[in-house]
């Protein structure tokens, strides 16, 4: 699948805004301690993704009813469904000067990751979370993401790359009262089929 840049200016892919706050100082003080043991940025992409992915759990997978969005909340709070892991891991990277997108998978409900700008390509990252049955890894060398969409049951990659949260899950997670009703208003499509 071919990756499309909504913005065609990189340096959107780099800014701050209130959910990607890498300015803030919960994110500027775990990058520096997550750069300080990189040699470059590869190894620091890498380093940041490994630690948004197994440091934070996913909120369904620990039972936390907490509703996270902001990058700087996910790593203070520790907690956040795949969508906020993505805001707090696209701040760590941006934080470094590592270009970043959000990108977004439906499985039945809209499903989000990161892009990641390295080596001159776009490389998908989902810092998820593993559990049984779900093993992403982070890899310049051909996608290890955490699910496949299943075309037969109406699923499908997105191809877009976006430089902030699509509204539409930005909606919802700003709303959410807990877990369980984020579940319930997740969008299950970002093109205008399904609830959005």
């Amino acid at each position: 699948m071919q990756l499309i840049q909504e913005s065609p200016d990189l340096s959107a892919y780099l800014a701050t805004d209130e959910v990607i706050d890498h300015e803030h100082a919960v994110v500027r003080r775990t990058a520096a301690r997550l750069a300080a043991g990189a040699t470059d940025s590869y190894d620091y992409a890498r380093a940041a993704y490994e630690f948004v992915r197994d440091t934070v759990p996913h909120s369904q997978d620990s039972g936390d009813l907490r509703v996270t969005w902001r990058a700087s909340d996910v790593l203070e709070q520790r907690t956040g469904i795949c969508h906020a892991k993505a805001h707090a891991l696209a701040a760590l990277l941006r934080a470094e000067d590592i270009p970043t997108a959000l990108c977004y998978q439906n499985l039945g409900v809209v499903h989000g990751l990161v892009a990641v700008r390295l080596d001159g390509a776009w490389h998908r990252q989902d810092p998820r979370g593993n559990k049984p049955g779900v093993d992403a890894r982070f890899s310049l060398d051909g996608e290890r993401l955490a699910f496949t969409p299943d075309p037969v049951a109406g699923e499908r990659d997105h191809p877009l790359l976006y430089a902030a949260p699509h509204p539409a899950v930005l909606r919802a997670l700003r709303s959410a009262r807990d877990r369980r009703h984020l579940w319930r208003t997740l969008p299950t499509a970002l093109d205008g089929q399904g609830r959005s």
